[in-house]
């Protein structure tokens, strides 16, 4: 139970444990903010947990930095496929999380494909706190846009503006999130067009703060493209730490992000770090 495994997707990185054969119920929040830690603990943006599943080939829970629970996660969803597809030497996985019922699939040497499932488009589904018009969501911030919103699992806010470069995200990013118009909170995504076709992004994730890469945001930045008709509905979406390839079926509302994954590292909890997964409120 105390074993990890280290990965990353373009520098969005996660500590994975593999509890198909037996694990704690819940990872308390205490023990995934001291697991996330960069200085005390592993350090990752998210934890991931894998665990036998009745309706897929396997379940994953998602938590975030902060010991929040997610819908879902692009990248950490390649990442255990990737792990997953080559220890049972097969080609393609159906994965459930809390969000959606996820399918993914080896795309040639290196990249993972994973069909994130329909992108909800609602006011009511992204959720917001009041109708509104998705395409065209107010944040309140003076020099900011109105965002395009939707929901992949998890509820994405993308605006559009001149350069995301220039965007100051570690200010807007924590009032975007917390805006009463988001009941669920939000993730912040901010795009500007580049000049070979591709779309840069930087993102500020929901109980994570800014991070490399975000892969159901990268997900949400190419359906906010295609439904504003500032492009095509395959598009490539470079964030920090490098690109995917998101593809988007308007018909049937499924979206496909395409891209590497990398291994860093096996090990095992100290044992102390391994006490804070038994601990319930505060008493172990």
């Amino acid at each position: 139970m105390t074993r990890f495994l280290k990965m990353h997707g373009l520098g969005n990185d996660f500590i994975i444990f593999d509890w198909r054969g037996g694990g704690v119920d819940t990872v308390p929040e205490a023990a995934a903010r001291a697991l996330a830690d960069r200085r005390r603990g592993i350090g990752c943006d998210q934890i991931l947990v894998i665990r036998p599943s009745v309706s897929a080939d396997i379940r994953m829970d998602i938590l975030n930095h902060d010991g929040s629970f997610s819908g879902a996660c692009g990248n950490g969803t390649r990442c255990v496929a990737d792990l997953v597809m080559a220890e049972d030497e097969t080609a393609e996985l159906s994965i459930e999380t809390d969000g959606a019922m996820l399918r993914a699939w080896r795309a040639g040497n290196v990249e993972i494909a994973v069909d994130m499932g329909p992108v909800a488009t609602g006011w009511d589904e992204v959720p917001l706190a009041h109708e509104a018009d998705t395409l065209a969501v107010p944040l309140g911030i003076d020099g900011l846009d109105p965002a395009i919103c939707h929901s992949l699992g998890n509820p994405h806010a993308v605006v559009f503006v001149e350069d995301a470069e220039a965007v100051d995200l570690a200010s807007i990013g924590p009032m975007v999130e917390t805006s009463p118009l988001f009941p669920q909170r939000v993730n912040l995504s901010v795009v500007s067009p580049l000049a070979d076709g591709s779309f840069r992004m930087r993102v500020w994730e929901r109980g994570v703060g800014i991070t490399m890469a975000c892969g159901s945001g990268a997900c949400a930045v190419g359906v906010a493209v295609a439904r504003s008709g500032r492009g095509p509905a395959s598009n490539r979406i470079v964030m920090d730490g490098g690109a995917v390839r998101i593809d988007w079926d308007e018909t049937s509302r499924h979206v496909v992000m395409t891209g590497p994954v990398a291994y860093v590292a096996r090990g095992e909890l100290s044992p102390s770090m391994a006490a804070l997964l038994e601990e319930r409120d505060g008493t172990a």
